[in-house]
């Protein structure tokens, strides 16, 4: 499998400053080469109001979302990309 993944996908995540998970989150995205885009709830509170919506009433970050898809936190994350899942959820349509 390629270390890295060419990709047309929607990512975003939903984070703070000072979340360790969350920063491997993105440490996880940017290699494999993947953009993505960062909604912090600690400087608009309208991100946090998003972001309990789209995740059923999830308070912790991150967030995680591909193709509008709630993929969960960083555990989860790291679960589809050890069960070689993720390159796939990457992949361009």
């Amino acid at each position: 499998m390629p270390s890295s993944v060419v990709s047309t996908v929607k990512v975003e995540i939903y984070s703070t400053a000072l979340c360790p998970y969350c920063s491997r989150a993105k440490m996880l995205l940017d290699k494999k080469g993947v953009p993505y885009t960062e909604y912090r709830i600690d400087q608009h509170a309208g991100f946090f109001d998003e972001m309990l919506e789209r995740s059923n009433d999830r308070t912790s970050v991150p967030q995680i979302f591909i193709n509008d898809k709630h993929i969960g936190g960083f555990d989860e994350l790291a679960e589809l990309d050890v069960d070689d899942e993720l390159d796939t959820l990457l992949q361009s349509n």
